[in-house]
């Protein structure tokens, strides 16, 4: 049986299929760990990620851009949902 995507990533584009899936799983991962982050330095001022890095390394840096980059992609999924 053939898939109906001719390209993994052509649902990307559509809002269907698994590389949708796949990129909305990960943004919402992404976004749990930096709101668990956040909340740490707000209640304790610990830095997960930079005690877990190391401060501004760069795979910290890394992981802050990636988190910012899964924010933007929940925009996406929010007029998905017809949030206006």
């Amino acid at each position: 049986m053939m898939d109906s995507d001719p390209t993994p990533l052509q649902g990307l584009a559509t809002g269907t299929g698994p590389a949708t899936r796949v990129a909305t799983t990960l943004a919402l991962v992404l976004l749990v760990l930096g709101g668990f982050n956040w909340a740490l330095v707000g209640l304790f001022h610990i830095d997960f990620i930079a005690e877990l890095f190391g401060a501004m390394s760069l795979m910290a840096r890394l992981l802050y851009i990636a988190i910012g980059l899964a924010a933007l992609y929940a925009l996406t999924l929010l007029a998905r949902l017809g949030w206006p």
